[in-house]
C-alpha cells in the first residue's frame, strides 16, 4: 500500500525537506507540491492525492478555504492541517470545513509519519494543545445557550457540551479528542442526546437544538 500525498505550502524550502521526510517512508509518496489554495485545489483534482498536507497561512487562498473546496469536490481526500500553535484560531473553521485533523510544524518526522498513515485510515489526528483550544472553544457559549438545552431537554453539563459542539458540526471523534473521552464513551453521551430530544438520528437532534438556541 502506498499513500499519495499533496504538500501544499507557500515556503519552497520547507516542502522540500517535508518531501524528504515523507519520501524516507517507503509507504508514502509525494505526488506533487503547491504553493497557495488555489494550486492546492488544482493538483488535487489532477493528482488525486489520498492525503493533502495543508499549510493554513498561503497567499491567495489559505488552508480553510482550500480545505474547504477540496471536500466538497473531492470528499474521499483527507487534509491534514500543518500549522503553528499561534494559528489556533483557525482550528474550528478547517475542521468544520473537512479536515481530518491539526499537525503542529514541530512534529517530528516519525510523528508526523504516523499522522499520515491514519489518518488515511480514517483517524482524527489532534495534538494535546490542538484538542485543548477545541475544548475551551467548545466552552465558550453564553449561559443563555446553556440553559436553553438544560430547560428544554434535561441535558446534563457535559450533554450540553456536547450538544454545542454538535451544533457546530463536530463528529464523534472529534468530540472524543476533544473533550479526551473514548470513542464508546462519547457515543454513549450522543445517544443519550438523541433519546432526550427524540430524535432518531444527528441530523433530527441537531435540527432540534438549533431551533431552540435560534428563537
Amino acid at each position: 500500500m502506498t499513500i499519495k500525498i499533496l504538500l501544499a505550502d507557500d515556503q519552497a524550502i520547507l516542502a522540500d525537506g517535508l518531501k524528504s521526510v515523507l519520501e524516507s517512508c517507503p509507504d508514502l509518496q509525494v505526488v506533487g507540491t503547491a504553493k497557495d489554495g488555489f494550486e492546492a485545489v488544482e493538483q488535487t483534482a489532477r493528482l488525486s492525492p489520498d492525503v493533502v498536507l495543508m499549510d493554513i497561512r498561503m497567499p491567495n487562498m489559505n488552508g480553510v478555504i482550500a480545505t474547504r473546496e477540496i471536500k466538497r469536490r473531492f470528499p474521499d481526500v483527507k487534509v491534514l492541517v500543518l500549522t503553528t500553535f499561534d494559528d489556533s484560531d483557525y482550528i474550528l473553521s478547517a475542521i468544520n470545513n473537512g479536515a481530518s485533523g491539526y499537525l503542529l510544524k514541530d512534529t517530528s518526522s516519525s510523528a508526523l509519519i504516523d499522522a499520515i498513515k491514519n489518518a488515511y485510515l480514517g483517524d482524527t489526528i489532534l495534538p494535546a494543545k490542538i484538542a485543548r483550544r477545541i475544548a475551551d472553544a467548545a466552552k465558550l457559549v453564553t449561559s443563555d445557550r446553556e440553559i436553553k438545552l438544560k430547560r428544554a431537554f434535561s441535558f446534563s453539563d457535559r450533554e450540553v457540551e456536547i450538544a454545542l459542539m454538535l451544533c457546530e458540526g463536530f463528529t464523534n471523534k472529534q468530540i472524543a479528542s476533544a473533550l479526551k473521552l473514548t470513542d464508546g464513551t462519547a457515543r454513549n453521551y450522543i445517544s443519550a442526546i438523541y433519546e432526550k430530544t427524540g430524535s432518531d438520528n444527528r441530523t433530527a437532534a441537531v435540527e432540534k437544538m438549533k431551533a431552540l438556541l435560534s428563537a
